[in-house]
């Protein structure tokens, strides 16, 4: 067995205990949140043990373990720095930090004591990621060339977000999210998963704005939009958009020489990858309207979990992925150099530096290690 410790019981955390419900191999050793009623109020829903502090939670928790820190974005550095000085591997919620050199004094600090610190988001290692990964492998679609990201969602200040609640009773926190940014909340899922497969980002050009000053009360908030385009190391560009105003759409399209490779889905751990080839028809140059589904060879990938509200996804393949890295003596695909290097890069495309070029200070490995069955 091999056990997690949760700090952080607001919304989020539905999610991720949803999802261990789905690896029966997990233990959740105890949560903690500074608010003691929200702390119960989980505690009672999921039936897991409550403690009443942080360092209660810490000196219980196994030294192979993991600490999830769930806690609201302008925590993650206290937090983090305290289970890590506490002698614990962390995962933690994005962004790692809002601040780089704070991340990097946090992944000194992890090195330094021996220990792992890794960042969501989990879904690199989904199925629908890594049959992309996959696929791009082969090189039977083609060389890439370019990569359009969308993560809009949609008028969200219209939403009645007031009536989001997750499971055990948390309020959706609308006006942390505002406050934080859509960008620096969402562009890790897709940032992620370019930087696995792609490799380092040498430099950033964006440009964001806030769209609406007055968001349910909500003023001077962050960025509600933002456009990015990546430079990779490798060669390959990238344009990714952000926004809570523009129509819904998370489409990952990867434009290659034979045709694209695309994915519809950015929350949905099963959404289908499909390769629309490109062909030539009475003189006119055109694309499959649908194209044909890549899959994996292996049948069986990891736990699914059934939709909630927006997502499909399975949030504890990342702690799960760590805990088993701590076991095995290896490194976690999502801690060290990526996840330092995610944040660097997601914190460059929130930068309201409009069209400065912001090159990069971290580097990682050209490519993450796929999972065993998309091998």
């Amino acid at each position: 067995m091999t056990a997690v410790s949760i700090v952080g019981c607001g919304f989020v955390a539905d999610l991720y205990l949803r999802s261990f419900r789905v690896h029966p191999g997990v233990i959740l050793r105890g949560v903690y949140d500074r608010d003691p009623d929200r702390a119960r109020a989980f505690a009672a829903f999921w039936n897991v043990p409550c403690f009443d502090s942080l360092a209660a939670l810490l000196a219980d928790h196994p030294r192979d373990g993991v600490v999830l820190n769930l806690t609201n974005p302008g925590e993650h550095t206290a937090v983090t720095r305290a289970c890590l000085l506490a002698g614990a591997h962390v995962f933690c919620e994005k962004p790692m930090t809002l601040d780089m050199a704070e991340a990097t004094d946090l992944m000194a600090l992890a090195r330094s004591s021996g220990l792992q610190l890794a960042s969501a988001p989990s879904s690199v290692l989904g199925e629908t990621a890594q049959t992309l990964g996959h696929a791009l492998r082969g090189g039977a679609m083609g060389t890439p060339r370019l990569i359009y990201a969308e993560l809009d969602d949609g008028f969200v200040s219209q939403a009645p977000v007031a009536d989001w609640v997750s499971p055990s009773g948390a309020p959706w926190p609308f006006a942390d999210e505002f406050r934080v940014g859509c960008t620096l909340e969402h562009a890790g899922y897709y940032l992620s998963w370019m930087i696995a497969h792609f490799g380092p980002v040498a430099r950033v050009v964006t440009a964001s704005a806030e769209i609406l000053p007055d968001k349910l009360g909500v003023s001077g908030g962050a960025p509600d939009f933002s456009v990015a385009t990546l430079f990779f190391r490798g060669g390959l560009v990238a344009r990714l958009t952000c926004s809570i105003v523009a129509p819904h759409d998370h489409r990952l399209r990867v434009i290659t020489d034979a045709g694209v490779l695309q994915v519809n889905k950015a929350w949905d751990n099963g959404a289908p990858v499909r390769f629309r080839r490109r062909f030539v028809l009475r003189r006119r140059l055109l694309e499959h309207p649908i194209g044909r589904r890549v899959r994996l060879a292996a049948r069986a990938t990891h736990p699914k979990v059934k939709r909630l509200g927006a997502a499909a996804m399975n949030f504890a393949l990342g702690p799960v992925e760590m805990l088993d890295a701590i076991a095995a003596g290896r490194d976690s695909r999502l801690a060290g150099d990526y996840a330092l290097h995610l944040n660097e890069v997601t914190l460059a495309v929130q930068s309201r530096a409009a069209g400065q070029v912001q090159e990069m200070q971290t580097t990682c490995a050209p490519a993450m290690e796929p999972m065993p069955w998309a091998r």
